[in-house]
This record gives structure tokens, C-alpha cells and sequence, in this order.
């Protein structure tokens, strides 16, 4: 028997944007997939795993995990330019996480 949905109405939040607010991945920054550098975000990404107190794995794991989850989760929502931008933030971590 298939689960019953819940209504997507206006006030009601997708579990996957509560996962993002409050998981214990990491704690980000306001809006740090909204930037338009590929490079910001992983730089917002690094500095809130490095200080998060939250975080299961390493840095560089929680880091990217976090990227990861939010690619998957907005899916088909997003545009294009919007998924090409993440997806170089992905690269950009890398990077990051190389030259330490």
C-alpha cells in the first residue's frame, strides 16, 4: 500500500529544505546556494564545516555531502545556469581541500 502524501500547500516546508536548516551535517550560511560564484559557495561551504560543531564526518566530507544533498533535493527545480554553477562548486572544493 502506498504512503499517503502530504500536501505541498503554501505554508508547509519539504522535508528536504527542514534536512538543510537543521541536519547535523553542518550549520550554513544564509542563503550559500542562492551566490553566483561557483567559488563562494565553497568557500561559505568550507568555513561552516570547519566551524560547525554539528557535523558526523570531516570537513571535507560534511562540506561536500551538504553540496550533494542539495543538487539531488532541487533536482528538476533548478535552471540550467543555477546546476552548472553547483556543479563547478563541487569542483572548487576539491580544490580547496587539495591545496591544504
Amino acid at each position: 500500500m502506498p504512503k499517503a502524501k502530504k500536501p505541498k500547500g503554501k505554508g508547509g516546508k519539504r522535508w528536504s529544505a527542514e534536512v538543510t536548516e537543521h541536519s547535523d551535517a553542518l550549520d550554513l550560511e544564509s542563503e550559500v546556494f542562492k551566490q553566483r560564484s561557483a567559488r563562494q559557495i565553497a568557500l561559505s561551504l568550507k568555513r561552516s564545516a570547519e566551524s560547525s560543531k554539528r557535523r558526523k564526518g570531516t570537513v571535507r566530507q560534511s562540506a561536500s555531502s551538504m553540496l550533494n544533498f542539495y543538487i539531488n533535493r532541487a533536482g528538476k527545480n533548478l535552471s540550467a545556469g543555477r546546476k552548472r554553477i553547483l556543479e563547478r562548486a563541487k569542483g572548487e572544493l576539491r580544490k580547496l581541500f587539495e591545496s591544504e
